[in-house]
């Protein structure tokens, strides 16, 4: 069970994981982050996150699925129903648990501690997904590989870990525990990864499955947590840029780490 695989997956996810900590250090580098810039960090973020689910995830979980499936109707049904069940399991997860969205706009010196961790525990559940997304990614090695999804990931930990610190500080925390708590949050990842793992053990046949759902989740993250919490009507067109400019980099990547 504790294969190579297994150790490789898990300190990629753990690897990835410890960026928020990393991310959340930066509420040293400044007395003061506007949230224009946490949220032009945030849409870059968005735009690699997004690449990244479609063309290590979901675009080859789409090939397998076709290539097992003659029927091409019925490969349609299980490869768009796979995805559905990973957009359910988040969105499940955000209506059972209580979380605060936009503590950004809270930023100042009366912000609620409890609004704070409600925030939290938003970005957190956040972690559980993406984490497995990486598992499942390392499972499925030997279809693609794993590492520009890795980056991507990695790259969205570092604005989500400065909101987290941030968000503490303007509830009344100091700096030092901010960060530490983004960095304890981080450690979260790995154990999606651990979920994402042992289930593309069970099968190899369930593997572009496990795929196409853990796609699902990172749409979901993406498109109804992170994106509709940066767009502001003053500064949609650099939202968009930022985006696309996330997005395009994350392309180019992945295309020079799979030749």
């Amino acid at each position: 069970m504790f294969n190579s695989v297994f150790v490789q997956g898990f300190c990629a996810a753990l690897g990835a994981g410890l960026v928020t900590g990393l991310g959340g250090f930066l509420i040293f580098v400044k007395k003061r982050y506007l949230k224009s810039e946490i949220n032009q960090l945030l849409n870059l973020a968005a735009g690699v996150m997004l690449a990244a689910s479609f063309f290590s995830l979901l675009v080859p979980s789409m090939e397998e699925i076709t290539h097992e499936i003659v029927d091409t109707y019925k490969a349609a049904a299980s490869y768009i129903v796979a995805v559905f069940m990973g957009v359910l399991l988040v969105w499940i997860l955000n209506l059972t648990l209580p979380h605060e969205h936009n503590a950004m706009g809270h930023h100042g010196p009366h912000f609620d501690l409890k609004k704070a961790w409600l925030f939290i525990i938003a970005i957190t559940l956040h972690k559980l997904p993406e984490g497995l997304a990486v598992g499942v990614a390392y499972g499925a090695e030997n279809i693609f590989s794993p590492i520009s999804l890795v980056i991507g990931i990695a790259a969205h930990n570092i604005p989500e870990g400065l909101t987290i610190a941030i968000s503490l500080v303007a509830a009344g925390n100091s700096r030092l525990k901010a960060a530490m708590t983004a960095f304890v949050i981080g450690l979260v990842q790995p154990l999606g990864a651990i979920i994402g793992l042992f289930l593309m053990d069970i099968s190899f046949n369930i593997i572009p499955y496990g795929m196409a759902l853990a796609g699902g989740t990172l749409l979901f993250v993406v498109i109804n947590e992170i994106l509709p919490e940066t767009y502001g009507n003053k500064e949609t067109n650099r939202s968009a840029a930022a985006v696309f400019l996330g997005f395009i980099s994350m392309t180019y990547l992945t295309m020079v780490l799979g030749d």
